[in-house]
Parts: C-alpha cells; sequence; structure tokens
C-alpha cells in the first residue's frame, strides 16, 4: 500500500508543480525580466561612477549557458516540476506514517491536514524569516549562506511541528482536544518566534539608491512593489503546489486505501 499512497503521491505533486509553473511564468517572470533589467542598469552606472573615479574596472560577466528564454520556460518549468514530485513523495511517506496513528481522523481529513502541516514547516514558516528574493534585490555574495539558514529554518520548523503535534495528543486527555491543540499551536509559534529572533537576518541587504559623491542620486533602488509581488507571487505558486497535493489527495483517499484505510483509522 505505501508504494501506492507514494506514488500518487507523485503524480500529484507532478500536476501541482506544473500548475504552480504556470502561475509564476505568468505572474512572476515579467517581474524577474524587470529585476534583471534593474540589476544591468545598476552595474552600469556603477561602471560609470568607478570610471569616473578612476578605479580598476572588474565588471567582466562570463558567456551565458542558457538563454533568458530557455531559463524562464524549460529551465524553471523542469525545476518546478521535480521539485513537486519529490515534495509529493514526501508527502507520500509522511501520509503512510501518519496513517497509522491518525485515531479517528478520516483518510481524507488526514490528507488536508499533513499537507497543510508540511506547507507550513517545509515554505510558509521559512518564508517569514527568509522570503523569496528577485534577482537584484540582494547580495548575491550571501546567496549560499541564505540558502543555508533557509534549510535551516526547514529543519527546525519541521522539528518544532512534530514536537508541537505530540504535545497536544499528550494535553488531550487532560485539557480536551480544543484547548490541547491550542497550547500546541501557541508553543509552535512561541519557539519559532524565538528561532527567528536568533537566527541571523539579510533584510538590509535590498539595493538602495545609488549616489555619486555629490550625494546626487545616479540610479533609483530596487522597485518595492516589484519585491512584494515577487514574494506575494512565489508564496502563491507554492500554496497551489501544496493544494494539489493536499485536495487530490483527499479526494483519491477513499479510493486508493478503500475498506482498509477507514478501519485503520478507526482502530488506532
Amino acid at each position: 500500500m505505501e508504494k501506492r499512497i507514494i506514488g500518487r503521491g507523485v503524480l500529484l505533486g507532478g500536476l501541482g508543480g506544473l500548475l504552480a509553473f504556470l502561475f509564476a511564468r505568468i505572474l512572476a517572470e515579467p517581474i524577474i525580466d524587470r529585476a534583471i533589467d534593474y540589476e544591468s542598469g545598476r552595474d552600469d552606472a556603477q561602471m560609470a561612477l568607478d570610471k569616473a573615479a578612476g578605479k580598476p574596472m572588474d565588471h567582466e560577466m562570463g558567456a551565458e549557458l542558457f538563454t533568458r528564454g530557455q531559463q524562464a520556460n524549460i529551465g524553471l518549468g523542469f525545476g518546478v516540476i521535480v521539485l513537486g514530485m519529490a515534495m509529493g513523495a514526501l508527502f507520500g511517506v509522511v501520509y503512510y506514517l501518519a496513517l497509522r496513528r491518525a485515531g479517528k481522523i478520516t483518510a481524507r481529513n488526514l490528507a488536508l491536514l499533513v499537507s497543510g502541516g508540511m506547507f507550513l514547516a517545509v515554505y510558509a514558516v521559512p518564508f517569514l524569516k527568509y522570503p523569496a528574493n528577485p534577482p537584484g534585490s540582494s547580495d548575491a555574495d550571501t546567496i549560499k549562506e541564505r540558502t543555508g539558514m533557509f534549510v535551516v529554518m526547514i529543519a527546525i520548523s519541521a522539528v518544532a511541528l512534530l514536537a508541537a503535534v505530540w504535545l497536544g495528543r499528550r494535553l488531550a486527555a487532560r485539557l480536551g482536544n480544543w484547548t490541547a491543540a491550542v497550547a500546541a499551536a501557541a508553543s509552535f509559534t512561541v519557539v519559532m518566534a524565538v528561532v527567528m529572533l536568533a537566527l541571523p537576518s539579510f533584510a538590509s541587504e535590498t539595493p538602495e539608491a545609488l549616489k555619486d559623491p555629490s550625494g546626487a542620486i545616479v540610479y533609483p533602488g530596487f522597485p518595492a512593489a516589484d519585491l512584494y509581488e515577487f514574494r506575494l507571487y512565489s508564496f502563491a505558486a507554492q500554496a497551489i503546489l501544496w493544494i494539489v497535493i493536499g485536495v487530490g489527495f483527499a479526494w483519491l483517499a477513499p479510493r486508493l486505501l478503500g475498506e482498509r484505510a477507514e478501519s485503520a483509522t478507526a482502530a488506532a
């Protein structure tokens, strides 16, 4: 049964990735194009300032391996769909493990809870600390550090969420399901707030207006509207992926698992 669950998760993840790609291609890619134009224009302005100041010119750019069209279509599409399939497979594993401890939760509701929890831990909570940035809106030299911190946030968020679920189950017998759920959610929120305060931030990297030695603005700062919209669309694309996985599996669960799923959840 686990192979069927994981297989359906992979298929739903691929479908969710495809829909997320189409969404991002229509709404986010124009912002990326503007961000690339901004970065190029800012580099040209910086080169002009350096030349006027007599500084050595060190702005050589390597040849592009892939065209912008290839990156926006084949590259983005392939990457998002593969990511979706990987997340679908991970969902299948987590769902299968949770199914045996689901208590009175139905197979459909469990699918929604697992997908919602994974979206929260894998993307939404880390996103609050380290949101997505378009090209030119952050320091390229810190990309490895920012990526590393995002992975750290995912790991901590996942562990904290599992601990909150365990705490909620432990408290349910004494406090009731509602109070226990509120206590577990509050504990998770407090822990993640402390973690976010403790981990380094990179918000100050967003480029401000470029000025010449006299203080005159020669190139504007990165457009705040583009930064906001890019982050909004990035978040929405991930939400689409997890909604397709969760709702799709909730629809498939009774047919996929049949009486075995219902008896397993009832007996647990």
